[in-house]
């Protein structure tokens, strides 16, 4: 880990995270639809044939698209707190408490999906993410 820009660790991290649940969504989607025998039709409304799919097949492509929403936000706040110098440890634990829930949370959704337990983790990270925005926020204004 860079000393200079520790928070670059966590962020990393996570895109690393976002690549494996890619990964995992297509080693069960093809096959899924190959056994389906499913022919696919650009011309069908958005999302319908993949809804055909069972469920843990479908659960993976929930969770890598809710790794491209959320997080967005925490690439912005933890890149900005790098780039204004925050290498405080607090920031750090934060990022990587983050990080730690998001990935708990595609497990969850990922082999699970059970709603309340799955929202109680988003809502667990985003109260870091707010925490950690916070901090950002006190040192630009």
């Amino acid at each position: 880990m860079n000393p200079q820009f520790p928070l670059l660790a966590p962020v990393i991290a996570l895109v690393i995270w976002g690549a494996v649940m890619w990964a995992w969504m297509y080693v069960t989607r093809i096959p899924a639809i190959k056994a389906s025998k499913m022919v696919l039709d650009g011309n069908a409304p958005r999302g319908e044939q993949m809804a055909t799919l069972p469920p843990q097949v479908r659960w993976k492509a929930d969770n890598y698209n809710h790794l491209l929403e959320q997080p967005q936000l925490f690439y912005a706040v933890a890149i900005s707190l790098a780039v204004l110098g925050d290498t405080s440890q607090v920031s750090l634990a934060l990022a990587w408490t983050y990080v730690g829930l998001r990935v708990v949370h595609s497990l969850w959704q990922a082999l699970v999906n059970q709603i309340l337990p799955r929202f109680a983790l988003f809502a667990l990270s985003s109260l870091v993410l707010f925490a950690l925005t916070a901090r950002a926020a006190m040192r630009v204004f």
